[in-house]
Parts: C-alpha cells; sequence; structure tokens
C-alpha cells in the first residue's frame, strides 16, 4: 500500500510579546526554527516541510537549514497573510493555510499534516515519526506528543468563592505514585492529523486520537525568557550533538582564564599572582602537537602568568589582547586556516565573538550561560579540571594516540 504524503507544518511568526523575536532565538547555537527544520527533515515519515512565517529572516534561517543537510529541495517557505499573522491567529489557521499553499505549489495532494512547535526546542525525529506513523500507517486520525505525568495538580477556588481544590485527586487522600493512576502531559511539540479530517473539523483533534510517549526531560515550552534560559541551560544535557572528530578541525585556539583554569587568582602579599592549572590539559595540549594540530592561546590579559604556560607548553600565546576576533581572524589569515575549521574554547562573555567566527566553538562545562548557549560542543568537565584534555581526546581518541593528517 503506498504511503500517503506526509507535510510537516512549522508556524514560525516573527513577533512575540513573551520573547522578542522568538523562533530565531539560539538554544544550542541553533535558531529555534531551524532546530524544528532539522528534525522535521531528519524525520522517516515527513515528505516535506513547510515553513509558515511573516518574517523573511525566518525564512532565511530555515533555509540555511535545510541547506546544511541537503535537503533545500525538501523545505518551502509560505508567506503568511497578515491576517493569521497576528497573536490572536490560531495555529490550525496557519497550517491550513500552508496545506493548501503546499499543495498548490506542488501538485501533491497530502494525505497527513503535522504541526511541529518551534517553540518545544527539543522536539526529536522520533517524535516527529511517532505521530506521524500514527495517522499514516496505524490508522488514527490525529496524534500527540505525550508525556508521563505524575503530579498532584490543584486549582485556585478563590474566584469561584469556593476552596481551593485538586484538579486530578482528592485533596484528602495522598496516595503513593505507584498506586495513582498514570496521567499524560501534552507537550505542545508536535500534532498529526488525517489532512481531509483536519479540513473538515479545523481543528487538530478529532476521531480517534493517538497518544504517543516522549520522553518527559525534554518536556519544555518557551513561552517567556525564563522559559529560554532553562532550555539554554539544558540544551548541553539534553542535545545529541555529535562531537568535532580530527576530520573536522584543522586547528585549535584555547582561552586561558577559565578555560586552562578555574577563572581563581591567587594574590600574595607583593601583588604577585597565581593560578592553578590541571596536568591532564597539559598532556592533552602535547597530544595535540604531536599529532601535527596547530594552536594557539589567546587571552584578553596581560599577564606573565600566561605567557609562562604558553612557553612551558610551547604553544604560541597572543594576550593582552582586547579584540580577540580581530586577533583570531589575522591569525587564521597568516597560516591560511579556513575559520570554519578552526576550533575556539572559551567560557566567558568575551570569547562570544569568536565562536561567532569559529567553525567549532567549545564551551567548558563551568562557562557563563550565554557562552554555553552559543557553543556548538559543551565539555562535561569544567575549565581548569581537564577540559582541555577531555577535547584532546575528542580528536584524538581516549588514549590521545591519534597520528597527524597527512
Amino acid at each position: 500500500m503506498k504511503q500517503p504524503t506526509v507535510l510537516a507544518v512549522i508556524p514560525a511568526r516573527g513577533g512575540s510579546k513573551g520573547v522578542p523575536a522568538k523562533n530565531l532565538a539560539r538554544v544550542g547555537s541553533i535558531p529555534l526554527v531551524a532546530r524544528a527544520v532539522r528534525a522535521c527533515l531528519a524525520s522517516g515519515e515527513v515528505t516535506d516541510v513547510v515553513v509558515t512565517t511573516d518574517a523573511p529572516a525566518v525564512a532565511e534561517a530555515a533555509r540555511a537549514a535545510a541547506e546544511a543537510l541537503g535537503e533545500s529541495a525538501r523545505l518551502h517557505c509560505v508567506q503568511r497573510p497578515e491576517d493569521i499573522a497576528g497573536d490572536t491567529a490560531t495555529s490550525e489557521a496557519a497550517v491550513l493555510h500552508a496545506l493548501d499553499a503546499y499543495e498548490a505549489m506542488s501538485g501533491r495532494t497530502a494525505g497527513v499534516v503535522l504541526l511541529v512547535q518551534c517553540t518545544s526546542p527539543f522536539v526529536t525525529r522520533d517524535d516527529i515519526d511517532g505521530v506521524a506513523a500514527a495517522v499514516a500507517r496505524e490508522g488514527a486520525d490525529t496524534a500527540v506528543t505525550v508525556a508521563p505525568f505524575h503530579g498532584f495538580l490543584w486549582r485556585d477556588g478563590t474566584a469561584l468563592e469556593d476552596h481551593n481544590y485538586g484538579v486530578n485527586h482528592d485533596k484528602r487522600v495522598r496516595p503513593r505514585r505507584q498506586d495513582r493512576p498514570e496521567d499524560l502531559l501534552e507537550t505542545g511539540a508536535a500534532y498529526a492529523m488525517d489532512a481531509a479530517g483536519f479540513r473538515t473539523h479545523r481543528h487538530r483533534f478529532f476521531g480517534h486520537t493517538a497518544l504517543v510517549r516522549t520522553d518527559p526531560a525534554r518536556v519544555l515550552e518557551i513561552d517567556d525568557p525564563h522559559d529560554l534560559a532553562r532550555a539554554r541551560a539544558l540544551a548541553p544535557l539534553v542535545d545529541r550533538a555529535p562531537l568535532p572528530t580530527r576530520e573536522d578541525v584543522d586547528a585549535v585556539v584555547l582561552d586561558f582564564d577559565g578555560t586552562q583554569t578555574d577563572d581563581r587568582v591567587l594574590v600574595d602579599a607583593d601583588g604577585r599572582e597565581t593560578v592553578a592549572v590541571h596536568r591532564g590539559d597539559g598532556l592533552g595540549i602535547a597530544a595535540l602537537r604531536r599529532a601535527g594540530i596547530p594552536l594557539l592561546i589567546l587571552s584578553t590579559e596581560q599577564n606573565p602568568v600566561v605567557a609562562a604556560r604558553a612557553r612551558k607548553l610551547g604553544v604560541p600565546v597572543l594576550h593582552g589582547v582586547d579584540r580577540k576576533d580581530l586577533a583570531l581572524k589575522q591569525w587564521c589569515d597568516e597560516r591560511s586556516l579556513a575559520p570554519e575549521r578552526v576550533m575556539y574554547v572559551g567560557n566567558d562573555v568575551n570569547d562570544l565573538p569568536c565562536f561567532a567566527l569559529a567553525g567549532w566553538p567549545v564551551a567548558v562545562a563551568s562557562a557563563h550561560d550565554a557562552v554555553r548557549a552559543a557553543a556548538r560542543a559543551v565539555t562535561t568537565t569544567p575549565g581548569g579540571s581537564g577540559a582541555v584534555r577531555e577535547i584532546a581526546a575528542w580528536l584524538l581518541g581516549p588514549t590521545l594516540t591519534s597520528t597527524p593528517t597527512e
């Protein structure tokens, strides 16, 4: 039996009251709209993807995500009309318009239509495969991602001149978790609908609704800046981001304070400063040198400690640099290195301009939240505790014995 055309629709307005330009906000260094596009294009069930938006910048970010995956032909951007682009417009209205636009431009009829929300940053291809297959293959009319929920819900009855009361429990009874019926929380991430039924009912739920379970650790909807901050903090733990290998990187540039140290400075009575470094980092740097990987220490601080450590490691150093990004670009130009193949390792906001330049921005585990959010990879080890040794193992293997690339 021929499988129906499965269309994934991603509504992504340019405006938002809670978080300005929300769908372009980055989580794990990737715009929210691009994260949704990636998940949809990775799905084995989805035929094509439509991003419906009123903002050219959102459409550009979506196209860039598809192009990076070599999937530009499967990604379509639809200009959303003004009358369904405001704060009161429903997602259903956006999906119906996108469905009509897709069928008109492609000449194909969608059998199943998905609604995938940018505001759920941790939606996965498995989530999308699950809801799509439930409708396309298993006979459901609609499907939704859900997660197990074991909390006690309460409702404030003050407005009703009533007592506060339990919604999913009798407040006089406190059964153990294992003795309570399992509730399932709608995640807001992905929905699937039979396309013909959706046109008739004009709502995401009708007929038999399949419940597709997902990992509760991934359940997060971004509605305000606090949600966005939580998503950025969780991304290094939740994302299945591939770590760079030797084939991905031609050079490694290291910040010093907070990256090769724990960011503390000890000052004696004469004003002399000392810092603590990790022997494992020295071992990792020595292994990178033996592998023939160009190295540089780049620091804002003009400090004899930085220079002394660089001499001991046998690594060139640029310190006392105000514009680290300009120094990094010049260093790459002088060595004919493509910045997109350079790894830059940092920990604080003064490293962000270099993150924007380097193809592999890496944050140590103890980095500032904004730096972790902008990083392409994050170590599990804090700065000054062996983070550079960990990075060397990414590139050379756990025994640090890789040979130079010819």
